[in-house]
C-alpha cells in the first residue's frame, strides 16, 4: 500500500465555502505541509492542477528542496504544451530531485476552463491527442531520437541531452472513467486513478480496466483519491464532517453544481450523481460521505468514521485492487498528522525511510 498526501495550492482551512479562518496557499504554508508529510513517512504528495491553483511544476520545484524523500505527483496536460517541453521539465525535475517525480496525465474536463487555456478539442479527440503526445514524450525520455507526424503532434529529430534518473521514464498516473479514457490508460498509464466512489463501483472499474489493459498486452496498478475525516470515535468524526460544511449555503451549492455539471469528465459526473446537489443523503456508502462534492470539484467524497471504521473501508478498497491512496483533509497540516498517527499503525503501509527510498531508486518504481 502506498499512501500519499495533498498540497492545497489554492486555499485551505477548517471550513468549505467561506473565507472565515481560510489559509492562503503561501510558500511557507505549503512547505509546512510538504515537510510534515515527508517527516511522517508519506510516500508522496499530489500537487493539483487547474486554473484555481498555483502552477504545479513551479510549486513542486519550490517544495522539493525542502524535503528529503517525498515524491511529487505533477500534471502534464497534453494540448497545453509540447512533448519536448515537458519531457525536458520532467527529466530535469527527476534528476535534480533524486528520482522523485510522478507524472499525472490530465486531459481536462471543464470546457470553459479548457477554452480559457486555448484547448478546443472534443473529449475523445483529447485522448487521441494525448496518445500521440505520450508516444513522443516517452520516446524522448528513453533517449530515442523522435520523429512523429501525427494528426495532433508533429516532431522532427527530437531528442534530450539529459535523461531522467527513473528509466525508462518517471511513472505515469491518470484518471480514467470513460471509454476513450480507459483505452488511453490501458496503453500508456502505470497507475489508473479513480475518485472515491462506493467500493462496488470501484471494483467494476478495476475489472473493466484490467481487461482493457490486457488487450494491449499490459497490466496496470490502481489508485484512489479520497478525503479522510478520521477521529477516535465515530461521533467525533461525523461532527467534524458536519462542521466542515457549516458555512455551505444553498446558493453555494447551486453555483457549484452548475459549474460542475458542465464538465465533460465522466468521473466528475459520477461524483455529482452521488448527491445531485442534495444534502438529504450524503452518506452514499458505509462511511463514505459526499459532502465535500456539494461545493468542490474533483475528489468529492470523504471516508468518515472512527479509526476502526476508516481502516476497514480502506482495506475494502485495497482488497479489490487499490494500492495507491491519495488522501487529504481539512486543514491539511493538522489532518496530515492525524491520518499518520491514527491510521498508519493499522494499515499494511511502511512509512518511507531513507533505506526504503534508496531501495526504490535502485529497483525502480
Amino acid at each position: 500500500m502506498q499512501i500519499y498526501w495533498y498540497i492545497p495550492s489554492h486555499t485551505d482551512g477548517p471550513h468549505l465555502s467561506t473565507m472565515y479562518r481560510a489559509r492562503v496557499a503561501t510558500l511557507p504554508y505549503m512547505r509546512q505541509i510538504a515537510q510534515a508529510a515527508d517527516d511522517l513517512g508519506y510516500i508522496g504528495v499530489l500537487v493539483p492542477t487547474g486554473s484555481v491553483c498555483e502552477d504545479a511544476w513551479i510549486t513542486a520545484s519550490y517544495l522539493a528542496p525542502s524535503t528529503e524523500r517525498l515524491r511529487f505527483i505533477v500534471a502534464v496536460r497534453p494540448g497545453q504544451s509540447t512533448p519536448a517541453m515537458t519531457a525536458r521539465m520532467a527529466s530535469t525535475f527527476d534528476r535534480l530531485s533524486g528520482g522523485r517525480l510522478i507524472v499525472n496525465v490530465v486531459c481536462g474536463g471543464d470546457p470553459v476552463e479548457l477554452a480559457g487555456d486555448g484547448v478546443f478539442l472534443p473529449h475523445a479527440e483529447r485522448y487521441a491527442q494525448a496518445g500521440e503526445y505520450l508516444e513522443a514524450w516517452t520516446g524522448l525520455l528513453r533517449g530515442d531520437k523522435v520523429d512523429l507526424h501525427g494528426e495532433h503532434v508533429r516532431i522532427e529529430g527530437g531528442e534530450l541531452n539529459y535523461l531522467p534518473l527513473q528509466q525508462p521514464h518517471p511513472p505515469l498516473m491518470c484518471g480514467a472513467s470513460s471509454g476513450p479514457g480507459q483505452a488511453f490508460a490501458g496503453k500508456w498509464i502505470d497507475t489508473v486513478l479513480t475518485w472515491g466512489e462506493p467500493p462496488a463501483d470501484v471494483e467494476q472499474k478495476v475489472v473493466e480496466m484490467r481487461e482493457v489493459a490486457a488487450a494491449s498486452g499490459r497490466s496496470v496498478d490502481f489508485g484512489i483519491r479520497l478525503h479522510v475525516i478520521v477521529r477516535e470515535t465515530s461521533e467525533e468524526a461525523w461532527n467534524a464532517a458536519d462542521d466542515l460544511i457549516r458555512y455551505v449555503g444553498d446558493d453555494d451549492i447551486r453555483a457549484a453544481q452548475e459549474r460542475l455539471g458542465r464538465s465533460e469528465s465522466e468521473g466528475q459526473q459520477k461524483m455529482v450523481a452521488l448527491h445531485n446537489g442534495s444534502r438529504d443523503r450524503l452518506e452514499v456508502s458505509p462511511n463514505l460521505w459526499a459532502g465535500v462534492g456539494l461545493v468542490t470539484g474533483g475528489a468529492g467524497t470523504a471516508l468518515v468514521g472512527s479509526v476502526e471504521e476508516v481502516t476497514e473501508r480502506i482495506m475494502e478498497y485495497h482488497d479489490i485492487g487499490i494500492d495507491s491512496f491519495i488522501l487529504s483533509g481539512y486543514p491539511h497540516v493538522e489532518e496530515c498528522y492525524r491520518v499518520a498517527e491514527l491510521l498508519f499503525p493499522k494499515l499494511p503501509f511502511d512509512p518511507v525511510t531513507k533505506e526504503l527510498d534508496a531501495a526504490r531508486i535502485a529497483g525502480g518504481w
